[in-house]
């Protein structure tokens, strides 16, 4: 993608504008974002797959005034003519090509960022109630009208005691209603209140992952701690691979300067600043945090399911074919730094060639591409492999 060209879908701005005036930083109304948008799954698809187990749903919606909420799958929903109640099925991208595809429009923000696409279905007056989000969201409206009031407010505090998080106060300063191929992004704590106005209203959520702190620093230490026991020989690598290089730390813990104690439960500073110590030895660098990261941001979801190449199929270990597309299928997550290659949750056991990056980024290769005639036999093998397991197809000619 060259993020310098101007976008429709971003009104005019390129990526790079929009990355630099906008994104983490204030909300951009869209006036027909995708011109004649047609939704990548009718309604009544969208109902189909909240029936299923292996697909995350919920349904929301209003009685006596009082908020309601409920897991699916569902066996019964509620009909196009019952007001105030909103559907939402996460992971859409996951279910449907079409879905997928529309996700690759975003592509201009890196894919260590983006999470899934979630799709509301509202009867008329269906809403989630005034709240906020700790991630960016675009929000395309993809059939009838929805109202949406927003803005940026300090008070953020919810309401107690509900199934959603609601605001105990909301002072929007916008009010718009989009229409079909209208969008609004949204940064992280944007204060927003979505309601349908009119039955059959579907809005797409485009949303973006946003680890906390905590869960970095928590994943980097587990990281790091299977590292120094892959160090010792009592684990593999972090994620099965081999040991990054480091100090070992199988060194017994020694004292021969303790005294005789008459206090037996105090904990020895001595040993405590031995803890301490330790920490030095451990290598928390760039190859360390990189693994980390990789694995981490694709690994797959729990409800990503892939199907298995027929045992006929091509060989590209030793027969590479002359035509044809390798295309990524649309739950893998692929990622690249350096030299090394993350899929869905695993560290290829192949460096990061040219052809590899560009099947990372285009999410597509062609076998024919000049690139892949330096690509070596560990590669191929690697492709053999997500070939057989699902997380790749060949499209013959």
């Amino acid at each position: 993608m060259k993020t310098h060209l101007p976008l429709t879908l971003l009104g005019g701005l390129s990526p790079a504008d929009f990355m630099r005036r906008y994104w983490q930083r204030k909300p951009l109304l869209i006036r027909q974002a995708i011109p004649g948008f047609k939704p990548p799954l009718n309604i009544a698809a969208l109902k189909k797959l909240a029936r299923r187990d292996d697909v995350e749903s919920r349904l929301i919606w209003r009685e006596d005034g009082a908020w309601q909420m409920e897991q699916g799958p569902f066996a019964r929903l509620p009909k196009a003519g019952e007001p105030d109640w909103t559907l939402l099925v996460q992971s859409v991208d996951l279910h449907s090509d079409a879905a997928s595809a529309l996700l690759q429009q975003f592509r201009f923000i890196p894919d260590a960022r983006l999470d899934d696409i979630m799709i509301s279905v509202a009867s008329d007056g269906g809403g989630v109630g005034p709240h906020f989000d700790s991630y960016d969201v675009f929000l395309l409206q993809a059939a009838g009208r929805r109202r949406w009031r927003y803005g940026r407010q300090q008070d953020l505090s919810l309401q107690p005691g509900l199934p959603l998080k609601i605001l105990s106060h909301f002072t929007p300063e916008h009010d718009v209603v989009l229409e079909p191929g209208d969008m609004l992004y949204l940064p992280p704590q944007a204060a927003h209140d979505g309601i349908a106005v009119g039955d059959d209203c579907m809005t797409i959520s485009i949303g973006f992952r946003a680890p906390t702190q905590a869960a970095l620093a928590r994943g980097l230490l587990e990281a790091a701690a299977d590292q120094a026991m892959a160090r010792i020989g009592l684990l593999g690598g972090p994620y099965g691979e081999p040991p990054l290089p480091g100090r070992r730390l199988d060194a017994l813990y020694r004292d021969p300067d303790q005294p005789a104690v008459d206090t037996p439960a105090a904990l020895p500073d001595a040993l405590v600043q031995a803890t301490l110590d330790t920490l030095a030895k451990v290598r928390f660098d760039d190859a360390l945090a990189a693994r980390f990261l990789g694995c981490w941001l694709t690994e797959p979801s729990n409800l990503a399911v892939f199907d298995a190449a027929p045992p006929d199929g091509i060989d590209l270990a030793s027969d590479w074919p002359a035509g044809g597309m390798l295309e990524l299928d649309r739950r893998t997550r692929m990622l690249y730094r350096g030299r090394q290659v993350f899929i869905n949750g695993e560290t290829a056991q192949a460096p990061a060639s040219a052809a590899l990056r560009a099947l990372a980024d285009d999410r597509r290769l062609a076998c024919a591409d000049p690139r892949c005639r330096r690509l070596g036999s560990a590669a191929r093998e690697c492709l053999a492999d997500w070939l057989d397991a699902g997380w790749l197809h060949y499209r013959p000619s």
